[in-house]
C-alpha cells in the first residue's frame, strides 16, 4: 500500500455562540485544514490540522509512503490521524485496537468556557448542565473567579464540577491560597496550573499542604511529571502527546495513585475529536473528563456522530477512526 495523494480542505467553522462572543474572529484567523489521504488500494484516511496549521510540503513528505510501515504509536503530528484511519480500515479494526487495551466503551468529556464575565460563565454552566455535562473547565482569571464559581454553582447546582484553569494568572502561592480558601466550599475538582511551577514543584507541594483543592499540572514531558510526583506537587495531571507518550505519562500517574485527563485534541473539529477519544479509550486512569472539544463548534464536519450524551462520547467500533466527512458541511465552511 502506498499513499498516492492528499486532498486539503481549509475550513473556518465558528464556535458556539457563548464562545464565539469572546473570540469573534478566531475561527477566520486560525482556519482548520481537513486532510483526505488516498492510497493505491482505494482506502483513504482523514486527518485534521491544528488551528492555523498549513501543509505546503505534505505531499513531498508523505506521497509514496506505505502507511503499514509506520510505527503509529510514536508518530506525532496531524498525519497520524489519517494513518490510524487507513491502517484500521485495512485491517478491519477500530483505531483504539491499534493503540492499546480498551478500558472505556464511552469516555467522559467536560464542558468548556474561555475567559468570560461571571454572569456569562453562569449562563454557560446552566447550558452545560442541561446537556448532561458533569464537569466544566473554565479559563479563569483572579479578579472574578470567586464570583464566577458562586454564580455557576447557583446556576448549575452544587454537584456540577468545576476545573479552574488560570493559565498561571493566579501569579504566586500566596494569592492562590487566598483564592482557594474562598472556593473550598464549592465543588472545585482541580486548579490547573494556577502559578508557575518551574524550576521545581516545591510551592505546589506547599499549596497541597494548606488546601484541599486538588492540583493538576498540565505536562507532556515525562521527566516533569516524575518531578512533580517526587515533590508531592500534584494530585492529577492534564497530559497528552503521541499515543506512546500519553500511555507512559498516564502510567506514571497511575503508579502514583493519580488520575489524568487528556488534551490530545482541543478546540478543534470532529476528526481530531474522534482520534482523541480513541486515545482516551486505552488510558485506564483517564477518569477525568477530557479536553476534546469538537462540540464547541457550530458544526463538527463529521455529522455530529460523536456528539456527547450526558457528558460521555461512545467510542466507534467501525474500522479506523469511525467518522466520515460531511461533504455538504465541508463545502459550506470551506475558505
Amino acid at each position: 500500500m502506498k499513499i498516492t495523494s492528499i486532498e486539503q480542505f481549509k475550513t473556518a467553522v465558528p464556535h458556539i455562540p457563548e464562545i464565539q462572543k469572546s473570540r469573534p474572529t478566531h475561527y477566520k484567523d486560525s482556519p482548520i485544514t481537513m486532510l483526505k489521504v488516498h492510497t493505491d488500494e482505494g482506502i483513504y484516511g482523514l486527518a485534521e490540522g491544528g488551528r492555523g496549521e498549513t501543509f505546503e510540503d505534505i505531499d513531498q513528505k508523505w506521497v509514496g509512503v506505505d502507511p503499514m510501515s509506520i510505527n503509529l504509536t510514536t508518530t506525532s503530528g496531524t498525519m497520524v490521524m489519517a494513518l490510524y484511519d487507513i491502517v484500521g480500515k485495512a485491517l478491519g479494526l477500530p483505531a483504539y485496537k491499534l493503540m492499546g487495551t480498551k478500558h472505556w466503551d464511552k469516555v467522559p468529556v467536560g464542558y468548556w468556557s474561555p475567559p468570560l464575565e461571571a454572569h456569562e460563565f453562569a449562563a454557560a454552566a446552566e447550558n452545560g448542565a442541561k446537556q448532561g455535562f458533569k464537569t466544566h473547565k473554565l479559563k479563569a482569571r483572579p479578579w472574578n473567579i470567586v464570583e464566577t464559581v458562586e454564580l455557576m454553582t447557583k446556576a448549575a447546582g452544587p454537584d456540577y464540577g468545576i476545573i479552574v484553569d488560570p493559565n498561571f494568572t493566579f501569579g504566586d502561592l500566596a494569592t492562590t491560597l487566598r483564592i482557594a480558601e474562598k472556593l473550598e466550599k464549592y465543588n472545585i475538582q482541580a486548579f490547573e496550573d494556577p502559578f508557575r511551577y518551574l524550576p521545581g514543584f516545591q510551592q505546589y507541594r506547599d499549596f497541597r499542604r494548606h488546601s484541599r483543592i486538588p492540583l493538576a499540572p498540565h505536562l507532556y514531558d515525562s521527566t516533569q511529571i516524575m518531578s512533580a510526583i517526587r515533590a508531592e506537587g500534584a494530585d492529577m495531571f492534564n497530559t497528552g502527546g503521541t499515543v506512546e507518550q500519553t500511555i507512559i505519562n498516564a502510567g506514571m500517574a497511575e503508579a502514583a495513585g493519580m488520575p489524568v485527563w487528556l488534551q490530545v485534541a482541543g478546540l478543534q473539529l470532529g476528526v481530531s475529536g474522534a482520534y482523541g477519544n480513541h486515545v482516551h479509550a486505552v488510558i485506564r486512569n483517564a477518569t477525568i473528563p477530557s479536553d476534546v472539544l469538537h462540540f464547541t463548534r457550530e458544526n463538527d464536519l463529521v455529522g455530529g456522530v460523536m456528539a456527547p450524551k450526558d457528558g460521555f462520547v461512545e467510542i466507534p467500533e467501525t474500522p479506523g477512526l469511525g467518522v466520515e466527512l460531511d461533504m455538504k458541511a465541508l463545502e459550506h465552511y470551506r475558505v
